[in-house]
């Protein structure tokens, strides 16, 4: 059996209790050395054996998967984050499926959610934004036309970019062509939840200067929008004494001035 196991964006206590157990009954930890953080592997039973991915190609992941499955163990891939954002989990679970391999996966917590800790930030404001959108520049992975950067920057939405630290003065044109102001307020976040973790707001004008500044070149995610620094913005009607909901009746009702 294979278990693919989301390891949180970075701190060790960061995974869920499902995927910790998994971790420790595995025979086999088959991990993301570039991006998961190696305390986890501290969880995982003597005897262990521990491979990482970062130095292996996609077939040599296999082999040691179906070694372990013919000898009856049990195989840990354990991916950064949540790997169902940028985890490249497809493309093994489709071989899994030919090779008829049992696999289940379990979530894990996404960088953007660390990201969002790190600053105390809440994505989804009433009125400022109700929406989140997530994606990346185009570099060695192509992405689709239809998804491009200014097409996006089009909604106003809150907008969370990853895999794109290297890239931040296209990001920032691209980001103005399709609507956001040069001063629209954006947030750099390297290494959310880890040790090391580092946090600067700025503007959509001035990622790249605040990146070169504090020497940031990788593993870091872009936060642009309203959200990063809203001053105001409406209560949630969840907890608005005069609204009623399935659990509580309004408790208040609006006092009209004439």
């Amino acid at each position: 059996m294979v278990h693919f196991v989301g390891a949180g964006p970075g701190a060790p206590d960061l995974i869920t209790v499902r995927g910790k157990k998994y971790l420790e009954e595995a025979d086999i930890v088959i991990y993301a050395g570039s991006l998961v953080n190696p305390e986890l592997l501290t969880y995982t039973k003597e005897g262990c054996q521990i491979y990482n991915s970062a130095k292996m190609t996609l077939e040599e992941v296999i082999e040691v998967v179906e070694k372990a499955e013919a000898e009856g163990k049990t195989t840990v891939r354990l991916h950064t984050g949540d790997p169902c954002i940028y985890g490249a989990i497809r493309e093994q679970m489709d071989i899994l499926d030919e090779k008829k391999i049992a696999y289940d996966y379990c979530p894990g917590v996404s960088a953007f959610c660390g990201a969002a800790s790190a600053l105390n930030l809440e994505y989804t404001l009433p009125d400022i934004s109700q929406s989140v959108i997530i994606t990346r520049m185009e570099g060695r992975t192509p992405v689709p036309s239809k998804e491009s950067i200014q097409s996006f920057a089009a909604h106003q939405a809150t907008m969370v970019v990853f895999l794109s630290t290297g890239m931040l003065e296209e990001l920032s044109r691209r980001l103005i062509e399709g609507g956001y102001t040069a001063d629209t307020p954006a947030a750099i976040v390297y290494k959310a939840t880890w040790p090391e973790q580092k946090t600067f707001v700025c503007t959509v004008g001035t990622l790249a200067k605040t990146a070169a500044e504090n020497n940031i070149t990788k593993t870091a995610l872009m936060i642009i929008g309203d959200t990063v620094a809203a001053g105001h913005y409406d209560r949630s009607k969840l907890y608005d004494p005069e609204f009623t909901t399935e659990f509580r009746e309004a408790t208040k009702s609006k006092t009209h001035h004439s």
